[in-house]
C-alpha cells in the first residue's frame, strides 16, 4: 500500500484507506445487492407510516440533476387505493399488486423546475426555470433521467430499512396517468410494491453479465 492511500491522524499512521473506512461491511452489501430479490409475495404485515416517512428522507439524498429532484411518489396502502390500480395493471402483476402492504406509484413531475427556488439557490433559479419551460422535451427528458434515478434509491432505501421491493412495468400508463394524475404535470414512471416479502417463494437468481460482457475500462 502507498502512502497516498494511508491516513495520518495526529502524526499516527493508520492501516486502512480511505475507501475501507467508509465501505459497508458484507452484511449490509448482501441486504442491498447480493442477496436481494425482487419479490412476487407478501406478508399480510403492514408497513407503518412512519417507516414510509424514513424511506423517503432516505431516497431524496441521492443525486440528481442540479439537486431538481423531479420523481413524486403516491404510496397506496388502502383496499380502496389499490383497487383504483388494479385494472391498469397487467394481469399477471395484479395479484401481487393487490396483496402488497404498500404500492409505491413512482412518477415524475414535467414542470419539477418550478421548485429550482429552493432546490438549485445558487444555480440561477430563474435562468434553469425559463431554460426548461422553453424547451419541454429536455424537461422531459430530465424529468425520466433523474426521475428513474430517485426511484432506484427508493428500491435501495427499502432494502437499507428492511423492507422487500417488487418493481415493475407491466401497466397502462395512460390510464394510470388519468386515474391518479388526472389535470397534473405528474406522469407514471413505474410501480413498485413493497413491504416484507415471502422468500420460500422465491427461484434460484437469474444470470447477470459478466465484467467483460457489460464493463470496458479505458
Amino acid at each position: 500500500m502507498s502512502s497516498f492511500d494511508r491516513i495520518l491522524v495526529k502524526g499516527e499512521r493508520m492501516s486502512t484507506t480511505v475507501a475501507e473506512e467508509r465501505a459497508l461491511d458484507s452484511k449490509s452489501i448482501d441486504t442491498l445487492f447480493r442477496q436481494a430479490r425482487t419479490l412476487r409475495k407478501w406478508q399480510p404485515r403492514k408497513v407503518e407510516p412512519a417507516l414510509l416517512q424514513e424511506l423517503y428522507n432516505l431516497l431524496k439524498l441521492g443525486p440528481t440533476a442540479s439537486n431538481l429532484s423531479p420523481a413524486r411518489f403516491v404510496f397506496l396502502t388502502t383496499e380502496e387505493s389499490k383497487t383504483r390500480l388494479l385494472p391498469h395493471m397487467w394481469e399477471g402483476n395484479r395479484e401481487q399488486t393487490r396483496t402488497a402492504p404498500v404500492v409505491a406509484l413512482v412518477a415524475y413531475d414535467l414542470e419539477f423546475y418550478q421548485k429550482a427556488d429552493k432546490l438549485t439557490p445558487k444555480g440561477n433559479p430563474e435562468q434553469v426555470k425559463a431554460r426548461l419551460q422553453n424547451n419541454p422535451l429536455m424537461a422531459e427528458h430530465l424529468a425520466k433521467q433523474s426521475g428513474t434515478l430517485q426511484g432506484a434509491y427508493l428500491i435501495m432505501a427499502a432494502r437499507a430499512l428492511g423492507l422487500d421491493a417488487g418493481p415493475m412495468g407491466g401497466f397502462d400508463a395512460d390510464k394510470i396517468n388519468q386515474e391518479f394524475f388526472a389535470g397534473t404535470s405528474l406522469r407514471i414512471n413505474f410501480v413498485c410494491n413493497l413491504g416484507y416479502g415471502e422468500r420460500d417463494s422465491l427461484h434460484s437468481r437469474l444470470a447477470r453479465l459478466d465484467f467483460e460482457e457489460a464493463v470496458t475500462v479505458l
